[in-house]
């Protein structure tokens, strides 16, 4: 005889809304095992002779539910295997959320174990009922032990499960508060279409508060329709952007090109650099959405011209990604940060193959020229074109300068802006051996000098005087006045 499992579910709560076709069979059954003991039905069918035997003991063996659904399942088919067949019972719907049954269908085998799905009542339809909702709006079905932000669409209704402690529901309420409002109304739904049913309505920063929770317990969400709480999503955005450039959009949003918007890109760059520098936070969000504004416009330009989308951008860098970190996603190991660079620029050199024609065409013409010079100190460095250390470039240094003075004295203006440019590449190599960042070396000494002359304008201005009454000595006693306070 081939054993055999078959799964029947219990309902929401409440003998009557078991099938008849359950309930016989439950009553004709000689062994009925069940995952929990903790369901209303159990009483009710214990006392019209239906004896039950339960796993809620493996519940105290394991820290992880996981563990303890496999057990489960092992000991469900040693059991089949000793009686030949028996009924497993589930709360619910046996197909809803219940692991296990999604574990014995794997198990099955044609042959050696057969398991059949006897049905169930599911508390989809009474939970909707009981909060007033029609599902054809889309709704979601997630499990609370395992909520995840990226998951959740508050677009549709969402109907959690297994919230069944003040534990999970605090999990639960700090991730939908990543996504809701933290007053958002939702509702705690027991026992939904029994004679037990109770609802209860409570924002959402008290979903873990004062509200008796158990295994018969859902919570649901019903979906965002104030525009201003939609802000935080991502298709929100590419929908506003997309109607800023569509017909009856923004003239000037609708006007501008790839072309057009490269000086802005740059603009909101350095002001998201002097955000970080400054290390406000506040300043630093809102130049990020400055940058991906940019972004979005570019996505959305291209998306018109139907020759790319943001969908597209998002799959080239995800890929990117992956591809680039292989001691991630794969099998590569790179034990400090230097070996994920050399493994970076290994593979990035493979992905590129013949479209360089030399290796200096991998920096983009249009990076200002600081950054431009810094890039291809770094990739003629990695071809071995480098001094053997800081000594060699410093003496460089000291070369271009005495050439350059050489030609302030010939007073070439030409030679002039040559030598110094060959001053300026020299001092930019020497950064480079020193590990420092020449853009943020001297936007350092920019925001300095901002603000020691912001001082002497001020002392200036106290004064009553003209800037023009003031000799060089008096300002730049102002100017050490500014150094001493720590400006």
């Amino acid at each position: 005889m081939i054993p055999s499992i078959t799964i029947a579910g219990l309902g929401a709560g409440d003998i009557n809304q078991l099938p008849l076709g359950i309930y016989r069979l439950l009553l004709q059954s000689k062994h009925v095992f069940t995952r929990t003991l903790d369901h209303p039905v159990i009483n009710d069918l214990q006392r019209e002779g239906v004896r039950f035997e339960s796993f809620d003991s493996i519940y105290e063996k394991h820290d992880q539910f996981e563990a303890v659904y496999e057990e489960i399942v092992s000991l469900l088919i040693e059991k089949a295997k000793d009686h030949g067949a028996l009924i497993y019972t589930v709360p619910g719907h046996p197909i809803v959320a219940e692991k296990t049954v999604q574990l014995l269908l794997e198990a099955a085998q044609p042959g050696k174990l057969e398991v059949t799905i006897a049905g169930g009542h599911s508390f989809f339809d009474d939970l909707f009922a009981a909060v007033g909702a029609d599902p054809i709006e889309g709704f979601q079905f997630l499990d609370g032990t395992s909520l995840r932000k990226d998951d959740i669409n508050i677009f549709q209704h969402i109907v959690i499960a297994q919230v069944y402690d003040a534990f999970v529901a605090s999990d639960v309420k700090l991730t939908l508060m990543e996504k809701y409002p933290d007053d958002y109304e939702v509702t705690i739904v027991t026992a939904a279409g029994s004679g037990n049913q109770h609802t209860v309505k409570l924002p959402l920063y008290e979903l873990d508060r004062q509200v008796t929770l158990n295994n018969l317990t859902s919570l649901y969400v019903p979906p965002v329709r104030k525009e201003e709480d939609t802000y935080k999503e991502f298709a929100v955005l590419r929908q506003i952007i997309a109607t800023l450039r569509g017909p009856g959009g923004c003239p000037w949003d609708r006007e501008q090109t790839h072309e057009s918007l490269k000086k802005y890109l740059i603009e909101e760059a350095y002001e998201l650099l002097d955000a970080i520098d400054q290390q406000d936070d506040d300043h630093i969000v809102e130049e990020l959405g400055d940058v991906l504004l940019q972004v979005m416009l570019h996505a959305q330009i291209g998306e018109d011209e139907g020759m790319f989308s943001i969908e597209d951008v998002i799959e080239s860098i995800s890929s990117k990604m992956i591809r680039r970190h292989p001691h991630v996603f794969g099998d590569a190991t790179a034990e400090n940060a230097e070996a994920v660079i050399s493994n970076w620029q290994k593979i990035k050199s493979e992905e590129k193959g013949e479209r360089q024609a030399f290796r200096l065409d991998e920096v983009a013409k249009g990076l200002p020229a600081l950054l431009r010079a810094y890039e291809f100190q770094k990739k003629a460095a990695k071809l071995g074109f480098d001094w053997d250390d800081a000594n060699g470039a410093m003496e460089k240094v000291l070369e271009e300068w005495q050439e350059f003075l050489e030609e302030v004295k010939n007073e070439d203006s030409s030679k002039q802006l040559d030598e110094f440019g060959d001053v300026l590449f020299a001092l930019i190599n020497v950064a480079r051996f020193y590990h420092l960042h020449p853009e943020e070396a001297l936007a350092k000494v920019n925001e300095k000098f901002y603000r020691r002359f912001s001082h002497v304008e001020k002392r200036v201005k106290e004064s009553g005087r003209p800037f023009n009454d003031f000799t060089l000595d008096e300002l730049d006693a102002f100017w050490d006045e500014a150094k001493n306070i720590g400006l």
